[in-house]
């Protein structure tokens, strides 16, 4: 688990720009569960964050100064930068995206819903799990940022969706999202058999975030051809070194189910029709978002930490006032 003493706080000179570079005032930090693995020293889809360097995350903010004619100063770009007031891109930074923000719609829903979040669970329930309508979706972690979109969304594209959560509190949340049931896992002495009387008809899609336990009570409860999307495996990022065994595997040879872990930034040519239909049902107000705000950089790994400790709902971000040079 982290905790405040491993982190520090530091000021920095702000660097001169190379040719291409351009300099944002970061204005939200996104503070997801991934960042935990960046923090591990082992092999992972990007290099681990080393002792002593700027913590890595998703951040939103505005170019304020610039060497790069494409983006220009005054325009809002989202990347995958660091807990930083300021950042220096290139055009070449991982996740970098021009962000269009309607001037009446909060900016954090850009970071949320409107952002890497929802993009995250659009991409994974249409390009990896390839939603029906009528089929019944799982989704576990179902409070937390991108499950609380992803159960949403498969709810309005026809699915029967039904969500895990870790307490009373989050299940009151989730039923009032819309899910068509909710589980407190916490509470069930048998999980199995909460799910199975939830899920009469068996599971068609199951939208990990967690792993472990959850990933193992589930495969036996699947369909024939179902698909798990594994999107995140929350409950080994505190256990890296001794993460949880699942012994139900056999399952994906008896039920022929397709498992498939995602990036979604990989998918990149689906995003504008993401965006686009996650922008529609904000706007009509279809779709809910839920944020958990903390204010100023000093609080980040507060936040994280809280994050990490399982006791957030929603997306959690820190926001930032605009830097002033």
């Amino acid at each position: 688990m982290p905790t405040y003493d491993d982190f520090r706080i530091e000021s920095a000179a702000i660097p001169n720009l190379k040719p291409e570079e351009f300099l944002v005032a970061n204005r939200l930090l996104a503070i997801d569960p991934a960042i935990r693995g960046f923090l591990d020293d082992g092999e992972s889809y990007l290099p681990p964050v080393a002792i002593g360097d700027t913590v890595r995350g998703m951040t939103l903010g505005r170019i304020i100064r610039s060497r790069n004619s494409a983006h220009p100063p005054g325009r809002f770009v989202r990347s995958l930068a660091g807990w930083e007031e300021l950042s220096v891109l290139s055009p070449h930074a991982v996740g970098l995206e021009i962000v269009d923000a309607a001037p009446e719609t909060p900016l954090q829903f850009y970071m949320g819903a409107l952002g890497p979040t929802g993009l995250t669970a659009w991409i994974g329930l249409n390009e990896i799990g390839h939603i029906k309508s009528g089929q019944t979706v799982l989704v576990s972690a179902a409070a937390g940022a991108v499950g609380s979109v992803a159960g949403q969304v498969a709810r309005l594209q026809g699915c029967r969706v039904i969500g895990l959560a870790g307490s009373a509190a989050k299940v009151a949340h989730l039923k009032a999202l819309g899910f068509h049931a909710a589980i407190d896992y916490r509470a069930e002495a048998d999980l199995s058999a909460a799910i199975r009387a939830a899920c009469p008809e068996g599971v068609d899609v199951y939208f990990d975030n967690v792993g472990g336990a959850t990933l193992e009570t589930l495969l036996p409860l699947m369909n024939v051809h179902g698909v798990v999307v594994v999107c995140g495996m929350v409950s080994d990022y505190n256990r890296q070194d001794e993460p949880q065994p699942v012994r139900t595997l056999w399952q994906l040879v008896v039920k022929r189910l397709t498992m498939r872990g995602f990036l979604t930034y990989e998918h990149a040519a689906s995003i504008p029709t993401a965006q686009a239909q996650l922008t529609q049902w904000i706007r009509n107000g279809s779709l809910k978002v839920l944020d958990n705000l903390h204010d100023g950089i000093e609080n980040a790994p507060s936040a994280f930490i809280e994050l990490m400790s399982g006791r957030t709902v929603g997306k959690t971000l820190v926001k930032l006032n605009e830097f002033a040079l």
